[in-house]
């Protein structure tokens, strides 16, 4: 084979190669359900938080006096088994064990934290508390208020192949027809969980062709799932209790199914410390949630904790005074509009994008205002938590030119006026360098047909 040969066929396995290792084409993924905390799986994290006794509140969230379980470095990174509430709940017996086995799920592939918690004597009301298990809070180091909670969502990994989707009475979209029976029974409890004539969809997950799929069994019916965390937040300054169902300035039950892996969320803190908490895994939900809950399942999550000072120039929008949680990935920027009133929620969405642009991006407000009317969706996060979400979708591909500008005027403020014209060095340069690669390909085939003509 000569070496042009060669070369061509190194090429071609190469591309080869990149082909049939693709992640789409990976064998199926294989995670050692399930995920206790004796199981170091995706255990990532600098620290590690599992959702024991300790560690949990049940139906409330974090206030300003509420103790830290644990403390953390800024810039650290956390790993949290969460666990799901659904399963454990009063109107499914409040006995995973006999719940999901229903559901021919054995015991050793149920939580040892659902059997734990359900089983405790923690003082859960299943009528006025809310449902969701609730893991921290943490306190980070140097955090006081006024300051940013930057929360990166680095893994999340769902920790039992399967999850449930339900529909309560006098809850979710449509309260007054969902479900369709005659609703709650006298004498409804967790040692008599039908009478509350509720509705728990069992929905295992299965790996079909390098992705994971719902499973609306006896539907022939199958979705993919997206995992992420419903709830995050940091604790309010406040000493009342705080309910776990709506979300708030501070974060919390926001439900918003685009902060996934990859993703950041930044929480404005309020307290000392912070106090970060976590709650309400997801393995998929639609826009709305309508039904009152997305498939919900446990997750193993991983996350990087970092405290940004007040006025530092990477809080989005007015870094000086950040109020109000802000989501980002790599494709967006997603500004939230919360209230109990969804069309108000969808005012101030609009509000909050507006003034992000003015204020990241030096954007004229009518003309922040046209952009967004033109090239924007607006989400429907959930409605049924009380106080409905709507966010933004502002694509950071449309401000390519501008942050380019931004950019070139910052250097040049810093570098103390604008850089010398190199664009005729740079051609001199490119004609030199090109001449010294044809010498080089004149030289290499000289060379070849030398030995050549000597054998």
């Amino acid at each position: 084979m000569n070496t042009k040969s060669t070369i061509f066929s190194i090429v071609c396995m190469s591309t080869l190669a990149l082909f049939i290792y693709h992640p789409s084409t990976a064998a199926a993924e294989s995670i050692p359900f399930p995920l206790n905390k004796d199981n170091s799986y995706k255990l990532d994290g600098d620290h590690f938080l599992p959702s024991s006794l300790d560690t949990i509140t049940w139906g409330h969230l974090p206030n300003r006096n509420s103790e830290p379980v644990m403390e953390i470095t800024s810039g650290e990174t956390l790993t949290v088994d969460t666990v799901s509430h659904e399963g454990i709940l009063d109107d499914q017996g409040r006995n995973p064990i006999e719940y999901f086995g229903e559901h021919g799920v054995s015991e050793d592939e149920i939580l040892e934290e659902a059997k734990t918690i359900a089983d405790s004597d923690i003082d859960h009301d299943f009528d006025n508390h809310g449902p969701h298990v609730v893991t921290g809070p943490v306190a980070i180091e140097g955090a006081e208020p006024g300051d940013v909670l930057k929360v990166e969502i680095l893994s999340l990994t769902p920790r039992v192949p399967y999850g449930v989707i339900s529909n309560r009475h006098y809850k979710g979209a449509l309260p007054e027809e969902f479900p369709e029976n005659d609703g709650p029974e006298e004498g409804a409890s967790a040692d008599n969980p039908e009478l509350y004539n509720n509705v728990s969809l069992f929905t295992p997950i299965e790996y079909i062709d390098g992705q994971w799929f719902g499973q609306i069994l006896g539907e022939d019916v199958q979705f993919p799932i997206d995992p992420f965390m419903g709830m995050m937040g940091v604790a309010t300054d406040t000493e009342d209790d705080v309910h776990s169902v709506p979300p708030t300035h501070t974060g919390g039950n926001i439900d918003i199914n685009d902060l996934t892996e990859g993703s950041t969320l930044y929480l404005p803190i309020e307290v000392a410390g912070g106090l970060f908490y976590t709650g309400d895994p997801h393995f998929a939900q639609g826009d709305g949630e309508v039904a009152l809950t997305a498939l919900e399942a446990s997750l193993r999550t991983t996350f990087r904790l970092t405290v940004l000072k007040n006025g530092d120039e990477s809080i989005p929008g007015n870094a000086s005074e950040f109020t109000h949680p802000f989501g980002e990935t790599d494709d967006f920027w997603i500004p939230i509009g919360l209230d109990e009133d969804l069309n108000e929620a969808m005012k101030d969405a609009t509000r909050r994008s507006i003034n992000f642009l003015e204020d990241e991006l030096g954007m004229d407000r009518a003309k922040a205002y046209a952009y967004l009317s033109a090239a924007t969706d607006y989400e429907v996060s959930q409605v049924v938590d009380q106080t409905k979400g709507i966010h933004g979708m502002i694509r950071k591909a449309d401000f390519e030119n501008k942050l380019a500008s931004l950019d070139s005027s910052q250097s040049e403020d810093s570098e103390g006026g604008a850089l010398p014209d190199t664009a005729t060095n740079t051609t001199i340069w490119l004609l030199f360098g090109s001449g010294l690669l044809l010498v080089g390909i004149a030289f290499y085939y000289f060379t070849i047909r030398r030995k050549a003509s000597m054998k």
